[in-house]
């Protein structure tokens, strides 16, 4: 039998990736800063494009963004920039590009003074997994009072591209918020 899966993985065109993401990483609790960086900055370059297509060039994004090791990236200068406004393979947008250089240095920051940026987005947030027991997943907000809360932080702190409604689907996306329907099987 097959298993059950958030109505919107069943809906519309999804893709093979967005299908593996959902099913073993969506909601699921990320405590490795690497994967929290990541996470970030995927999460920034999707504003304004479909959540498949940045599955689809993830790889691509590790690749280019040196596997997304905050260091590496904070250090990038307008030679790098210019290489990654060539790469077919990433979303070429130089606003976005730009937030992941300053974001990398935003996040060492962070790191330098909580120890790791799991640490300091734990306490923003509890250190608790919220779970909406979402019967229909059309009730599923796209912003809250927490997502508001950490944007607020992280654009206080440098961070771009983190308004609330990218940061809802940050904390869905590294397990700080759990928004499977209470049906999926993959809850």
């Amino acid at each position: 039998m097959e298993k059950r899966r958030c109505n919107f993985c069943t809906a519309g065109h999804v893709t093979a990736a967005a299908l593996r993401y959902h099913d073993t990483r969506w909601c699921k609790p990320e405590h490795r800063d690497g994967e929290l960086f990541a996470m970030l900055i995927l999460e920034g370059m999707q504003a304004g494009v479909s959540w498949n297509l940045i599955l689809e060039k993830e790889e691509n994004f590790r690749k280019a963004f040196d596997g997304f090791d905050p260091a590496v990236v904070a250090g990038y200068g307008e030679e790098k920039i210019a290489a990654l406004m060539q790469d077919s393979g990433i979303i070429r947008n130089r606003a976005k590009i730009g937030a992941a250089v300053t974001n990398a240095r935003a996040f060492l920051r962070v790191q330098e003074e909580f120890g790791s940026f799991d640490a300091f987005l734990r306490s923003l947030t509890g250190g608790e997994t919220i779970d909406h027991h979402l019967k229909d997943l059309r009730d599923m907000p796209a912003r809250d009072a927490l997502s508001e809360k950490v944007s607020a932080e992280l654009r206080r702190r440098g961070f771009k591209f983190v308004g609330p409604t990218i940061v809802y689907s940050y904390l869905q996306g590294v397990g700080v918020i759990n928004d499977h329907a209470e049906d999926c099987d993959f809850r």
